[in-house]
């Protein structure tokens, strides 16, 4: 099965790859690898801005990651131009905007890891850091970046 019949399967159509805001690119593909830019946690395609365990809810912001990796997969897309390109998903780093004592960083970027082994099964079982932050750009809440091994 296609990765782009697996998506359809769970009901997930991608959005169009976002532009950069910078002075960066949203992929680079260096060997059979693609490192991907982080993506900021959306709802219903505008930014959800606050600090998760006070403004942002722990599952609201679980759901923003996996939002943010349904665009990971857009701008992959974009980038090899067909899904099936992915092998394995490599490593995937979380930052959660975290109110003072929030300590559930972890299960926030589970709404990313969990989206990935849903679409990608065993090969999207990955390495992967979740850290706590004062900030993010532009108030985000959450944020997810990640590798892909290509072929």
């Amino acid at each position: 099965m296609s990765l782009d019949d697996r998506l359809a399967e769970l009901g997930v159509t991608l959005p169009e790859a976002a532009t950069p805001v910078a002075n960066y690119v949203l992929a680079r593909r260096s060997g059979q690898h693609l490192y991907l830019s982080g993506h900021l946690g959306k709802r219903d395609g505008k930014l959800v801005c606050g600090k998760v365990g006070a403004e942002v809810a722990r599952d609201d912001a679980y759901a923003l990651a996996r939002g943010a990796a349904i665009d990971l997969l857009a701008t992959a897309r974009a980038e090899l131009g067909s899904l099936d390109a992915v092998r394995h998903v490599v490593k995937l780093t979380g930052f959660v905007n975290s109110a003072t004592g929030f300590t559930e960083q972890s299960a926030v970027i589970n709404g990313a890891s969990d989206f990935f082994v849903e679409v990608f099964g065993e090969r999207g079982k990955h390495a992967r850091s979740s850290v706590g932050v004062a900030e993010l750009p532009l108030g985000a809440a959450v944020e997810v970046e990640a590798v892909f091994e290509v072929g």
